[in-house]
């Protein structure tokens, strides 16, 4: 395994924890305006909106923090689109964060968006190197067509495999500490803002 790969499977074993230096900068630099507020606020809610889509499909299998890979080829709901919405997801509520606080803006925002963004990229190197080897051709196909990052317009269409079922519940179980972060974050972001007025 190169130090590359090393790299990326560390990163995707901490990956809940390496957000927390940028969210305390968020909250330590905070300056929020109304306008600041809901201009980020519509970017998280939008990403939560693409993780829970997804996370519907997958189920909790994405929390975890073991090794790389999936048991499964997931091609469908935003899957058809862009091959890592939770990533892409996750940058949204980042940046969203980072627009609402407007701390050290927009210089602190650029940074992380720089960061998760590099980050990911590594994790997404190791997952897709598992992904090739179990799913070979299937996933190979699909890399083929479906963008890492930027979504296409139309849906990818899997060929001869099983619809995939969306479990809502199941999406918001496994997003509960998610949503929770963020919604704290929101709060504090606003009592913040209460306080300087």
């Amino acid at each position: 395994m190169t130090a590359r790969e090393k790299i990326g499977h560390w990163l995707f074993r901490n990956r809940s924890f390496t957000p927390v230096p940028f969210a305390l900068a968020v909250l330590v630099f905070a300056r929020p305006t109304a306008a600041s507020m809901v201009g980020g606020g519509l970017l998280v809610v939008l990403g939560e909106l693409v993780r829970l889509w997804a996370v519907s499909l997958t189920g909790s299998e994405t929390r975890t923090t073991g090794s790389v890979g999936g048991s499964r080829l997931v091609t469908a709901g935003p899957y058809a689109y862009v091959r890592n919405p939770l990533y892409l997801g996750n940058i949204a509520i980042y940046v969203g964060l980072g627009v609402m606080s407007l701390a050290l803006f927009p210089w602190l925002t650029i940074a992380g968006w720089l960061w998760f963004q590099m980050q990911y990229s590594l994790i997404i190197e190791a997952e897709e190197r598992h992904l090739g080897v179990v799913f070979a051709e299937s996933y190979e196909r699909y890399r083929s067509e479906v963008p890492r990052f930027l979504p296409r317009l139309t849906p990818y269409r899997a060929q001869g495999e099983p619809a995939e079922e969306l479990n809502v519940r199941a999406g918001l179980r496994s997003e509960r500490s998610g949503l929770i972060a963020v919604g704290v974050m929101a709060a504090l972001l606003i009592l913040r803002m209460a306080l300087h007025q």
